[in-house]
C-alpha cells in the first residue's frame, strides 16, 4: 500500500480568474490595471489584475479606494454566469482526464495521481493537461506538483502568473524554508503578527519551534502550523462527484393550497440551508425545488445557476422554479429545496455589484443567527 507520504498531488488555479475571464471577452483589456465589481463609488473590488495589484489594490478594496489609487484603472462589472461557465468548462476537462480530482472553489482543484507516474510520468501528464485547459479554454493557469494538498498549493502560488513548479518528494521541507511565514496556507495577518513578535519571520525558523511551544502560543492551531512549516499534510483529496448537496423539506400537518403559507415556507428552508452554506463557506451552482401533491404524486425541478450563497440571488431561483413546477393546483403535502454542485467559497464572490453596506448586512445577518439561531431572523415571507 502506498503511504500517504509517498502521493503525487496536482493543484490547478486559475489566475486572477474573473480578470482573465474579462480580458478573455475583451483582448484590449490584457496588460491594463483592470477592476472587477460594481461602478458605484460604494461598492467593492471582486478581483484586480496583476497591473492593478502594483498600486496596491486588493480584492474586497471599497471601489472608492481603489480608484483613488489608480485613477486610470478601467472597471468592468461582474459577468458571475460567465465566470461559472467558464469554471464548469474547466471542471468538465479535468473530469475527463483525471482519475481524482477535488474542486475546492470556483478557480481551484487538486488532483490525486497517485500510481499513475508509473505510466505517464507524473510532470508530464499534469503539463499536458495544463496545455490543454488553457488551448480549450483561453485562460491563463498555474500548476504546483507535490507530495501533498499543502505543499502543491504553496507551489502554484510560487509559480504564478501563469506557471508550474514541481517539489519532488522530499524536498518539501527546502522549498518551504525560506518563505515568510504568511506564505503558508492559513496563516493571516493576525497569525503571522504573532509569530514576528516573538522572532519567528521565516518558515524555516517555524520549523525549529518546539511543537509543544507553539501549541502553548497558538493553540490547537499550533500543532497544524508546525505540520506545515515541515511541509507535512496528510488532508486526502475529496472526490468533486461525492461533495454532498444542502437540502430541507417541509411535510405538513395537514394538506395545503394556501400559497401564502407555501411561500413563506420556501422563504424559511431558502434561509435556512443558505445559511448553512456560508456558515460552511459553501457556494451552489444548482438549486432544485420538490413538491408532493396529496395524492403523493413527487415532482422536482432544478436549474444550475451562477455560483452563490446569497439570500436574496437564491429566493428569486426558487421562488422561479417553485411557480414553474406547481402547476397540478392540488393540495400540497410537501415541499422542499436542495442546493447542490457545492464548491468553496463565501459570499463576497456573488456580490460583486453589492455595496460594502450589503456585505456588511449579510455579516451582521449571520452573526446574530450564530449568536441566537438562525431561525431567529428572517425575511418577510412576501418573496
Amino acid at each position: 500500500m502506498i503511504s500517504l507520504q509517498q502521493r503525487s498531488i496536482a493543484h490547478f488555479d486559475l489566475d486572477c480568474f474573473f480578470v482573465s475571464v474579462e480580458c478573455l471577452k475583451d483582448s484590449r483589456l490584457k496588460g491594463k490595471p483592470l477592476l472587477v465589481g460594481g461602478h458605484s463609488d460604494r461598492a467593492v473590488v471582486a478581483a484586480c489584475s496583476y497591473e492593478a495589484r502594483r498600486y496596491g489594490i486588493h480584492s474586497a478594496m471599497p471601489m472608492r479606494t481603489a480608484l483613488k489609487l489608480c485613477p486610470h484603472a478601467i472597471v468592468r462589472s461582474s459577468d458571475i454566469e460567465k465566470y461559472s461557465e467558464m469554471s464548469r468548462m474547466v471542471t468538465e476537462i479535468i473530469a475527463g482526464e483525471a482519475p481524482l480530482y477535488e474542486k475546492s472553489s470556483i478557480d481551484e482543484f487538486y488532483l490525486d495521481l497517485t500510481g499513475m507516474e508509473k505510466y505517464f510520468g507524473f510532470l508530464k501528464w499534469t503539463t499536458a493537461l495544463r496545455e490543454k485547459i488553457m488551448q480549450e479554454t483561453g485562460l491563463p493557469i498555474s500548476l504546483g506538483l507535490a507530495s501533498n494538498k499543502m505543499v502543491s498549493k504553496v507551489a502554484t502560488n510560487e509559480a504564478k502568473p501563469n506557471g508550474q513548479r514541481e517539489v519532488p518528494f522530499g524536498g518539501e521541507k527546502s522549498f518551504l524554508a525560506p518563505m515568510p511565514v504568511d506564505k503558508l496556507p492559513m496563516v493571516g495577518r493576525e497569525t503571522a503578527a504573532r509569530l514576528h513578535r516573538r522572532g519567528v519571520e521565516d518558515v524555516k525558523t517555524l520549523s525549529e519551534v518546539p511543537v509543544s511551544l507553539l501549541e502553548a502560543w497558538l493553540g490547537k492551531n499550533g500543532i497544524a502550523l508546525w505540520n506545515k512549516a515541515n511541509g507535512i499534510d496528510e488532508t486526502p483529496v475529496i472526490p468533486y462527484h461525492e461533495q454532498k448537496s444542502i437540502s430541507t423539506e417541509s411535510t405538513f400537518a395537514a394538506d395545503t393550497i394556501d400559497m401564502q403559507f407555501l411561500h413563506a415556507e420556501l422563504v424559511r428552508m431558502t434561509e435556512k440551508i443558505a445559511f448553512e452554506l456560508r456558515q460552511q463557506d459553501k457556494l451552489t451552482g444548482c438549486v432544485t425545488v420538490k413538491i408532493r401533491y396529496s395524492d403523493f404524486e413527487t415532482v422536482t425541478r432544478q436549474m444550475s445557476i451562477p455560483y452563490t450563497c446569497c439570500d436574496h440571488v437564491l429566493l428569486e431561483k426558487v421562488k422561479d422554479l417553485f411557480r414553474k413546477l406547481y402547476d397540478r393546483r392540488l393540495l400540497v403535502r410537501l415541499i422542499g429545496v436542495r442546493f447542490s454542485h457545492l464548491v468553496q467559497g463565501n459570499y463576497q464572490i456573488s456580490l460583486f455589484d453589492d455595496t460594502q453596506e450589503m456585505i456588511a448586512l449579510y455579516q451582521a445577518i449571520d452573526h446574530i443567527k450564530r449568536r441566537f439561531g438562525w431561525q431567529y431572523l428572517m425575511k418577510a415571507t412576501n418573496v
